[in-house]
């Protein structure tokens, strides 16, 4: 099979083509021709050497893919061949073939594009995971998202709507605060033009109680100003730097506040596959009904991923970027 490869790893790396030997399924495994490929931050990371793959598994870029499955790992799956399903991966979907863990196969909804199932996994699961499994996010309750226009903001944008919680983003261009509005979010700042814990003490005195953040650096002490008391701030990623300055933890402490570390790569199949579960069990009915899409912001043949990336490098996505086999 064809797959996307990195070379020269770092600050330099490009991608090529190359031949690999097509995956084979093991027990509790799905082989699949793949169709599409989310590209995420990570892929980036990855390049440049900062993300590696968890051990043991693939070492080509994509965490995220769609496709048919063309081969089950033992009889029992047998029922999936030829179904059309999506999920997440650990590494490898930047290939026309990869293998996908049975319990991590979602079926494609009928009315999805393969650009819509090659753009949901990643985002929708980690929406899911931060808003819910741990944010804890209920009903009427605030939240923000850090990178609105992000594919994880759209995605979360629309899971915390579906249970009547209240939504801002933030984001740096006018065209994607427009568009978080569309998708339903309540408020969208501009950081470029204000700051944002200014902007939101004005329009949410009593803070929010939930913060999903993957800038850190910077952001940190700004969200514990907006941080409602109790209330929780997860950093899921660090495009803002790792290193938080003057940070003080008697401000957090006073409003009694949690911050949490989280990513998703790194975690066990079963977590994953427990995620998956209760991720179509709560929501699964939603995208069958055409409530919960994908915001895909553009597609690109999996040949053009260099494209791809550099589209993603300079922030002008708004929603997912895909690369279509």
């Amino acid at each position: 099979m064809q797959v996307v490869s990195v070379l020269s790893p770092g600050k330099n790396s490009r991608l090529t083509i190359e031949q690999q030997p097509t995956p084979v399924a093991k027990p509790g495994q799905l082989l699949l021709k793949v169709k599409a490929a989310g590209v995420n931050r990570a892929d980036l990371m990855q390049r440049l050497g900062h993300y590696p793959p968890p051990p043991g598994e693939s070492d080509i870029l994509g965490l995220e893919v769609a496709g048919e499955v063309v081969q089950v790992g033992n009889d029992a799956d047998e029922h999936w061949l030829g179904r059309e399903v999506f999920g997440i991966v650990a590494g490898g979907g930047y290939a026309e073939y990869a293998l996908l863990q049975t319990k991590h196969a979602i079926s494609k909804p009928a009315h999805w594009t393969w650009q819509h199932a090659g753009a949901a996994a990643e985002t929708l699961l980690t929406a899911y995971q931060l808003l819910f499994t741990l944010g804890k996010l209920k009903s009427g309750q605030r939240v923000v998202l850090h990178a609105g226009a992000s594919g994880v903001g759209t995605s979360a944008i629309q899971l915390a709507k579906l249970v009547n919680a209240q939504v801002a983003v933030t984001v740096g261009r006018p065209e994607k605060a427009d568009a978080c509005l569309a998708l339903g979010a309540d408020i969208a700042i501009n950081y470029q033009q204000r700051q944002f814990s200014t902007a939101l003490a004005e329009q949410w005195p009593l803070g929010a109680d939930l913060i999903l953040d993957p800038v850190a650096g910077g952001y940190v002490n700004e969200n514990i100003k907006i941080l409602a008391d109790d209330g929780v701030i997860i950093i899921y990623a660090l495009m803002g730097g790792r290193i938080i300055e003057q940070f003080d933890m008697a401000a957090l402490f006073k409003k009694r506040g949690s911050m949490l570390c989280s990513t998703l790569r790194n975690r066990t199949n079963q977590y994953k596959a427990e995620l998956t579960a209760n991720y179509v069990a709560t929501f699964g009915q939603a995208m069958a009904a055409g409530k919960l899409t994908p915001l895909v912001s553009e597609s690109f043949s999996w040949k053009n991923a260099e494209q791809a990336h550099n589209v993603m490098t300079n922030n002008n996505n708004i929603g997912k970027l895909v690369l279509m086999f």
